[in-house]
């Protein structure tokens, strides 16, 4: 039986990260997650979701948190994923911890722009990754555990 994989990054650079995964998105069955944007960000071919953009020095940050974990909860129960994998940030905590929760696979990919220090998201969700990736070999200080391959693009 074939894995159903969510590819879940924020928009800008993360989601470029993501896109850069596309050959994976269609040898699986997959849906995408990102951030709601006036732009709209899109991967051919692919179901889209969209979840609330987050800053956490804004005072709407938990409510919009509060927002996107139930509608990453609603999404979870909809797509039934086997696989999250993630390249970040705060909008996709809450689908990557619902997926744990229902002891699914976590696969994050730390930013490509983090050659010497870690992310906040990257932070929180190493501990529960069952892999993590860094993209360059300096990461591996920050996060002894993590699987360095080179960079996705």
């Amino acid at each position: 039986m074939d894995k159903k994989i969510c590819f879940a990054a924020s928009s800008g650079g993360h989601f470029e990260q993501l896109v850069m995964l596309r050959p994976l998105m269609e040898k699986y069955d997959s849906f995408v997650i990102t951030e709601e944007t006036s732009y709209k960000a899109k991967v051919k071919g692919q179901k889209m979701y969209y979840m609330k953009q987050v800053n956490r020095k804004e005072k709407t940050f938990i409510p919009k948190m509060i927002a996107n974990t139930f509608r990453a909860l609603k999404i979870y129960r909809k797509e039934k994923p086997d696989v999250v994998i993630c390249t970040g940030v705060l909008a996709m905590i809450p689908m990557c911890l619902i997926a744990k929760l229902h002891g699914k696979k976590l696969i994050y990919i730390e930013s490509f722009a983090k050659v010497t220090s870690a992310t906040l998201t990257g932070k929180l969700l190493y501990k529960y990754a069952d892999q993590f990736y860094v993209q360059w070999p300096e990461m591996q200080k920050i996060y002894p555990k993590a699987i360095y391959l080179g960079s996705i693009y």
